[in-house]
């Protein structure tokens, strides 16, 4: 009888282990952490991978799109289930969509689409974003001279918050009320190269600049600090919900940071990489739409998630979800700061 049940409890052993050991592979391909977001990103993808029994496999491509291909190649070498990847460059990634194809290996294009629909779309509504920072800084400045800071011309998320902010001062613009007198990009979303646009527009302009759209928070503060040497406070616009930039907004110096609830975002692709990796079909996949865009007017399954702005009139919201301290975010606000009294 002892010898049975030893027997029995040695099969629910080596059971229990098999069953643990069948846990996936995600593998994570980051283009960087430039930005303060992505250490959010990438902590709530973890957790999440790593609480549905699954490994968390991780690279970090430093902007380099030479690098992360390279880093794909050894993650499909190393057998990985599903592919996560923010791209770097959104053509020089194609050819690890073929190989991760050949290998029978799902990709989630992540934050930053990647132009193939075999790949599952996960992200923000970009031109929501858009249509928030341009509309919270034409509430503050309904006309003058105005600037748009963009990102990385590689990316198609620069596009997708283009047309949000164009949806809200194109007519603005044509009736002549509100005059782009700057426009440019930021190569790599680099701030120190968006400050040098900026400086260039300044002077180009003999600093007569009413507001600023800016398409993230690393290049809005570089933006503030272009204006700050030259005495200057206009109303500036960004987007990520960057710790520094939710201080701006307390101190006065930013209008606006929409927040895309990067930990959300983390979280729901960890989920998503699980079912993919356990043989769901991209269609299947719970809330996810059909969604076409970028240049090249694909289709994607994909997932979109609501962006939210951040002003002096709720930054109590990113506290209360204890995404920031309130010591961190109210250090030197000015009063009336919701969630700062």
């Amino acid at each position: 009888m002892k010898k049975t049940i030893l027997a029995a409890l040695l099969a629910v052993a080596a059971f229990t282990s098999a069953a643990l050991a069948e846990g996936k592979k995600i593998g994570v391909s980051w283009s960087n952490f430039q930005e303060p977001r992505w250490k959010f990103d990438a902590a709530a993808m973890r957790s999440a991978i790593q609480r549905a029994g699954n490994e968390y496999v991780t690279t970090n491509a430093e902007a380099s799109a030479e690098k992360q291909l390279n880093d794909i190649r050894d993650m499909i070498d190393a057998g990985v289930d599903v592919l996560v990847i923010l791209p770097v460059d959104r053509e020089a990634i194609l050819p690890a969509i073929d190989w991760a194809t050949e290998a029978g290996i799902p990709v989630i294009s992540y934050d930053r689409l990647i132009e193939d629909d075999r790949v599952f779309y996960i992200t923000f509504d970009n031109v929501g974003v858009g249509r928030l920072i341009a509309s919270i800084v034409r509430q503050a400045r309904p006309e003058g001279n105005y600037v748009i800071l963009k990102g990385d011309p590689s990316d198609a998320n620069v596009g997708f918050l283009r047309q949000g902010m164009e949806e809200v001062i194109g007519a603005a613009v044509a009736g002549g009320s509100i005059k782009i007198v700057g426009e440019a990009n930021a190569d790599g979303w680099n701030p120190d190269n968006a400050r040098a646009r900026m400086e260039e527009i300044l002077a180009a302009n003999n600093n007569a600049v009413d507001a600023v759209l800016a398409q993230n928070d690393g290049i809005a503060g570089a933006v503030i600090e272009a204006l700050a040497a030259q005495g200057l406070t206009v109303p500036v616009g960004g987007q990520d919900g960057d710790p520094a930039a939710i201080n701006r907004v307390a101190r006065g110096t930013q209008t606006v940071s929409v927040w895309k609830n990067n930990r959300e975002l983390g979280k729901e692709t960890g989920k998503i990489a699980g079912l993919l990796a356990e043989g769901t079909p991209m269609n299947r996949i719970p809330e996810s739409i059909r969604f076409t865009g970028g240049d090249k007017g694909l289709t994607y399954n994909a997932i979109l998630l609501p962006p939210t702005p951040i002003t002096k009139d709720n930054l109590n919201v990113v506290i209360e979800a204890d995404y920031i301290s309130k010591k961190d975010a109210c250090e030197g606000a000015q009063s009336g700061v919701i969630g700062c009294e």
